[in-house]
């Protein structure tokens, strides 16, 4: 089993309370979870990074114990070398695409060198079509570029899987079709598993080989 996750967490407030109750397991390469804003897939997609932790349950990925609670599991995000797309990208507007691509590979808090050559950096500019691009700056980008770098810089650290919160929430129509399409193209050409969030059924009919609906804080079971 790809993915075996069960969690639960209760989110206190003044005047209104959540609680998060998703169990689900999957074997697809290519997972949706699919619902309303406010239903609670960002807490879910962070929990499975390890950026929030549950207040119970599991989360099992190719049949390795990243948080189970029983035991007192909780594996840190860089042990679970998952790699995690937020919404807007979250690139650094001082670091230039190459720098912001090579972030990733940095031992400490040093930013890359400008004029870095890293073979893995060279090869994800290569690959995403960004080499004219390398000396730019984030606010010079369009935002399908600005999604490729945040792609790219993903991908350069070789992760196990791939989490992508709403990432084509900020594009026009024309552009969330083409990048749907190089997302694919991008998952089938190296064969690594995604889980995708999103509120859009467009996005769910294109990218969804499965498809996990959340409403109110808990999986919807489809009936046949």
């Amino acid at each position: 089993m790809l993915w075996d996750v069960s969690v639960q967490k209760h989110y206190p407030g003044k005047d209104h309370q959540f609680t998060l109750d998703v169990s689900f397991q999957s074997q697809s390469q290519r997972l949706v979870l699919f619902g309303p804003s406010g239903a609670g897939k960002t807490q879910l997609l962070k929990m499975l990074a390890g950026l929030v932790q549950p207040d119970s349950g599991h989360i099992r990925f190719q049949h390795n114990d990243l948080y189970l609670s029983s035991k007192g599991v909780c594996t840190t995000p860089q042990e679970r070398s998952l790699a995690y797309v937020f919404q807007e990208y979250a690139l650094f507007p001082h670091l230039t695409v190459l720098q912001n691509i090579a972030f990733s590979l940095s031992k400490s808090w040093l930013n890359p060198a400008k004029h870095m050559h890293h073979p893995a950096v060279v090869k994800w500019l290569d690959k995403f079509e960004l080499q004219a691009l390398a000396n730019q700056y984030p606010h010079q980008l369009s935002g399908g570029q600005r999604q490729r770098v945040a792609l790219a810089r993903a991908l350069v650290m070789q992760p196990k899987a791939i989490l992508l919160d709403e990432p084509f929430s900020a594009l026009d129509e024309s552009l969330r079709h083409t990048l749907r399409t190089e997302l694919a193209q991008v998952q089938a050409l190296l064969s690594i598993p995604m889980i995708l969030i999103s509120h859009n059924p467009d996005d769910v009919k294109s990218f969804g080989d499965e498809i996990i609906e959340i409403s109110q804080g808990r999986h919807i079971i489809q009936a046949d």
